[in-house]
This record gives structure tokens, C-alpha cells and sequence, in this order.
């Protein structure tokens, strides 16, 4: 009897392999300088183009709006342009601008020295915080202006009654922001610091200062803010320089308008520069993790 062949068992053939996905190709360096130019034309455009573009816009509405009421008051642009290169003749405005500049100055700085560490203070301190908090709260909501009569009762005409008046405008939104600073630090970071033994002060030093640094910036520029708009209103009442008396001079001797509105154009650029020179402590180390860029 003879034995029957062995079939094998038929084994289906294994699917390929998948191919690996071909290596990117490199981007050529022309195409990355090329792209690296784009970008920067885009943030020259963005960040300078367009804003004189809406600046040209605004005065030729302006312009054009007073041209068709027929105002003879109010002045046309080419009018202020006039007074400000007036004012420069005669030596007014370098001084009044210098004026109002060294009282900002002053209530703005020492502003800062009181209002940062008491805001400090109260946030780390919770005690603190709720034995001064209720005073700040209660005095922060008056008004600069309602304190002139007093501030003239102290210094009299001086450069102090408005300096006072700038201390009072600024302290409060820096002590607040700065108390808030503290605040929204996250525990964690204040947890692992003390795991790793930091002292008191070097607590304070390498996680506290550099973490409510952004936040104390924005609170600084918002102060400054409030303190160059209070500095126009106290020296239109309680001395006899800068750029508010300007204004107010300006307007009683002789309806002078385009005087009135180079003054507000002048104190509208100062704002503007001053903010800039704010920001630019955005772009530190030690505060520019703070900020998202796009």
C-alpha cells in the first residue's frame, strides 16, 4: 500500500512592508529668507505703515469737517500746525512741556516707590491685606480733581500741589495691580521654591519679583495714563505753567483755538511717547515671559 503525498498547507504571501515615508526635503535657503523678508514687511506695514495712514486719514477728515461747517473757530489743522511752530518761537513751548514733564516726573516716581512694595506687602501678607485694604479702597474711588482745593490749601501755587495730585492718581492703581500681581501667582511655583530651601528673600528675589513683574508693568502704564491726563487739570487751576495753563491761558486771552488744540495735540504725543517708553520694559527677560507674542 503506498502512503499519499503530503500536501503542504499553502501560506499566503506576508503584505509588503510599508515603505517608509520619503525624508522631507530641506527648505532651500532662498525660500527661508525669502519668507524671513515677507514676515518683516508684514510687521513694518503693521506696526508703522498703517498707523500714519490712519493718522493722514484722520486729520484730512478733520480737515474736511471743518472746512464744510464753515466753523471760524475752530481750527483747521494747518492752523495748529502753526500755533505749535508759534509756540516754538517765542520759547513757550519747550518750557511748558519741560514743565509738565517735571511734575510727572516726581508724582509719578515716587508713585511707584510707595505703591510697589505696599502692593507687595498686602498680597503676600494676608494680614495686611485685610487691615490697609479697606483704607485704599475707600480713598481710591475719589477723584484727583476733588483733592485740588485741599492740595492748594497745603502747598499753596506750587509745583507741589500738582505733584501731590499725580502721587494721589497714580499710587492706588499701582498698589492694586501690584496686590493682584501677588495674588495670581500660582502656588505651585511658591511650593517647589521652598522645596528647594530658598530663604525669604530669595523667595521674594527669583519667583515672587519676576512673576508679578508683568502684571505691575501693565499697572504702571495705566497709572502713568491717569497721571499725565490729572496733570493737565490740576495745572489748569493750581499753577501758572505747562501745557494745561496753555490751554487755559490760551482760551481766555483771546479765544486763541488753535493754540487751545496745539496744546492737546502736544499732550496727546507725550502720552503716546511715554507709553512707548513704558513698553519697551516689556521686552526684558525677566518680564517678556509674561506676554504672548502673535
Amino acid at each position: 500500500m503506498s502512503a499519499s503525498p503530503v500536501t503542504e498547507p499553502i501560506v499566503p504571501p506576508a503584505p509588503p512592508a510599508p515603505s517608509a515615508a520619503p525624508p522631507a526635503s530641506p527648505i532651500a535657503p532662498a525660500t527661508v529668507h525669502r519668507l524671513a523678508g515677507e514676515r518683516r514687511s508684514q510687521q513694518f506695514l503693521s506696526r508703522y505703515v498703517l498707523p500714519v495712514l490712519v493718522v493722514i486719514f484722520a486729520l484730512a477728515a478733520w480737515d474736511a469737517a471743518v472746512r464744510l461747517s464753515g466753523s471760524t473757530l475752530f481750527p483747521r489743522p494747518i492752523e495748529v500746525a502753526k500755533g505749535i511752530i508759534e509756540l516754538g518761537r517765542q520759547g513757550l513751548l519747550v518750557k511748558y512741556i519741560a514743565a509738565s514733564l517735571f511734575r510727572v516726573t516726581w508724582g509719578f516716581t515716587l508713585a511707584v516707590i510707595v505703591g510697589v512694595p505696599l502692593g507687595l506687602f498686602m498680597g503676600w501678607f494676608t494680614w495686611a491685606a485685610n487691615a490697609l485694604n479697606p483704607i485704599v479702597q475707600a480713598l481710591r474711588p475719589i477723584s484727583p480733581i476733588a483733592w485740588i482745593p485741599i492740595a492748594i490749601l497745603w502747598f499753596g501755587i506750587s509745583d507741589a500741589a500738582p505733584v501731590f495730585l499725580i502721587f494721589l492718581a497714580s499710587v492706588f492703581p499701582i498698589t492694586v495691580s501690584s496686590m493682584a500681581a501677588v495674588a495670581n501667582i500660582q502656588p505651585v511655583y511658591v511650593r517647589a521654591a521652598r522645596n528647594f530651601g530658598l530663604s525669604r528673600m530669595q523667595l521674594f528675589r527669583r519667583v515672587i519679583l519676576p512673576a508679578t513683574l508683568p502684571q505691575i508693568i501693565t499697572g504702571l502704564r495705566i497709572a502713568l495714563g491717569i497721571a499725565w491726563l490729572v496733570v493737565v487739570a490740576a495745572e489748569m487751576i493750581a499753577v501758572n505753567s505747562g501745557l494745561g495753563y496753555l490751554i487755559i491761558d490760551a482760551r481766555n486771552a483771546g479765544k486763541r483755538y488753535d493754540l487751545v488744540v496745539a496744546g492737546m495735540v502736544m499732550i496727546g504725543a507725550i502720552g503716546l511717547i511715554l507709553d512707548i517708553l513704558v513698553r519697551r520694559l516689556e521686552r526684558f527677560d525677566e518680564v517678556r515671559w509674561g506676554y504672548s507674542r502673535r
